[in-house]
């Protein structure tokens, strides 16, 4: 029998495995490999869609008589960027001072390894479940998500699977392990607005119209004013333009268009639709109002076209789950973790649509970064408290 006890152990594996977006590299077989001797069966299938990479994703059960426990994450990471300027190769998960190295250490093959060690312990202490406890595992999170999670909890939805919990494994802690769990998300809305124009000569400005001009009054029109104040349990809603494009190399030419792409984050004042509308009503304001020059009085011509898949905006509030994971967490650390709906997505934003979902990980504070590290010490920790937590949600 493998042993999967050590979060340590069973986090270098995962490191070694170069799983960037969207190669699985290995690190599935691994978790096969330590899984299986546990008493779960694994399945591991690959979506497709047209225009995207392929994905393997993994799923894996071990069955009990009592409610069913789903823990998510993913194995694929970002790219390593500039090689030559991490301290140690970055899939050597090397250990030095105190601390393991490696892409994806905290984001978040960590979390995987650390929940993998909880189960292995409890198995091993208590021999049965005491329940039902699945890993749903995507290689697709930090890519466009599409062939990941949301197409492997249908899949598992057909072939007969319900789940009463989840908790996903990402770093949700900002300093120290036990600040935060993560118990909702804002919704991600995204949008190019095109502004036509009509190209001309700098020289004859009457007889071009600069798109530039009404671009910028209708960028301003989403700035100002703020959506709203925040509410209870979110921050308040916000738009950020991410590029304003032209494409117009000579500096005598009014060009043609131009195009701002936007992304924003709303809370729960808002769905979607509502956010489009009020979107488009601020647009149409400030288009009929835009003057292109003196002189001309026409609105500024604009679409918008709005990106696939916006993310809903959501909100755990299931007791059981809740009070499980914080007692666990001020159990070990001896601190009351807050509970955030701060930060960016996550796949909780599936998830929520088939069970209550929570996030709780490792420190986040190098994810993404050059020299992505984890205290070797949190890692026993985190492992404390999803064993305890899975005593607990089962009792």
């Amino acid at each position: 029998m493998i042993s999967s006890t050590d979060p340590i152990q069973n986090l270098a594996k995962l490191i070694a495995c170069p799983s960037v977006t969207p190669l699985e590299g290995g690190a599935l077989q691994v978790l096969q490999s330590l899984l299986e001797p546990l008493g779960f069966s694994v399945e591991r299938p690959v979506f497709s869609e047209d225009g995207t990479p392929d994905v393997e994703n993994l799923y894996a059960r071990r069955s009990g008589n009592g409610p069913h426990l789903m823990f998510a994450g993913h194995t694929d990471v970002v790219p390593v960027g500039d090689e030559a300027a991490w301290t140690f190769p970055p899939f050597s998960a090397k250990i030095h001072n105190g601390q393991m190295y490696g892409r994806g250490a905290v984001d978040m093959k960590g979390g995987i390894a650390c929940f993998l060690a909880a189960v292995a312990r409890h198995i091993g202490k208590h021999r049965d479940l005491r329940g039902s406890v699945s890993f749903l595992i995507t290689g697709d999170e930090e890519g466009p998500s599409i062939n990941g999670t949301g197409k492997l909890l249908e899949w598992a939805k057909q072939k007969g699977e319900s789940w009463d919990a989840s908790i996903v494994g990402e770093p949700t802690n900002p300093e120290r392990l036990g600040d935060m769990i993560k118990i909702g998300r804002r919704g991600s809305l995204s949008g190019t607005i095109v502004v036509h124009g009509v190209q001309g000569h700098v020289a004859y400005p009457h007889l071009a119209d600069n798109p530039v001009r009404g671009l910028t009054s209708l960028v301003e029109s989403l700035l100002y004013p703020a959506f709203d104040q925040g509410t209870e349990d979110f921050q308040a809603t916000n738009l950020e333009v991410t590029t304003i494009d032209v494409g117009n190399p000579a500096v005598n030419v009014i060009p043609a268009r131009a195009t701002a792409t936007f992304n924003v984050r709303f809370n729960d004042s808002w769905t979607d639709e509502t956010l489009m509308a009020e979107i488009h009503n601020r647009l149409d304001r400030a288009a009929a109002r835009g003057k292109l020059r003196p002189g001309k009085a026409d609105p500024v011509n604009y679409e918008i076209v709005w990106r696939d898949r916006p993310s809903h905006v959501f909100l755990t509030r299931d007791e059981k789950l809740l009070g499980a994971l914080s007692s666990s967490v001020e159990a070990v650390t001896g601190k009351r973790p807050q509970l955030s709906t701060s930060g960016g997505t996550s796949d909780a934003r599936f998830i929520k649509d088939y069970c209550p979902v929570v996030e709780f990980g490792l420190v986040g504070q190098t994810m993404h970064m050059v020299d992505e590290r984890v205290a070797i010490a949190d890692l026993e920790t985190l492992t404390q408290i999803y064993e305890r937590f899975i005593a607990d949600f089962f009792a």
